[in-house]
């Protein structure tokens, strides 16, 4: 029993390398062929290094050259081009309101005979004042 299951077996092992090789002729290669194909790569240099373990790839430009020359060309010839604002002065100034009106606001803030008064107190009362604003009465002279 035991001869009949070696020779089972060795059949089927001569089975398997025929159908082994005859898949490798059916890509139109020869034995030769893909055995010297895996010496090749056997003896490759980086056959088992990850991408990148050996430094960046090599880089590609996607950008035309000439038009980055002219680009750092046309930067480097600009004006103002290492100048950040506010280091040559600063801006210039554009009014939001009349500044005649802002002006007279600020004096009559400033002259109000009871700017340091709090409005606020325990019961919620409000601050009237009763006496005139000397900045506001000199306008209203005028």
């Amino acid at each position: 029993m035991k001869t009949s299951q070696l020779a089972l077996a060795a059949a089927f092992a001569v089975l398997a390398v025929t159908i082994t090789a005859q898949a490798q002729q059916s890509g139109g290669r020869s034995r030769a062929e893909v055995e010297a194909e895996a010496v090749a790569a056997a003896h490759a240099p980086n056959q088992n290094v990850t991408r990148g373990s050996r430094g960046a790839d090599p880089f590609v430009s996607s950008a035309d050259p000439e038009a980055m020359r002219k680009q750092a060309v046309d930067t480097a010839h600009a004006p103002n081009q290492n100048v950040t604002r506010g280091s040559r002065g600063p801006d210039p100034f554009t009014a939001q309101r009349d500044p005649a009106q802002v002006y007279q606001e600020a004096m009559a803030t400033a002259a109000a005979p009871d700017q340091n008064v709090t409005s606020g107190s325990r019961v919620n009362s409000k601050v009237i004042s009763t006496m005139q604003n000397p900045v506001v009465q000199s306008a209203q002279g005028k």
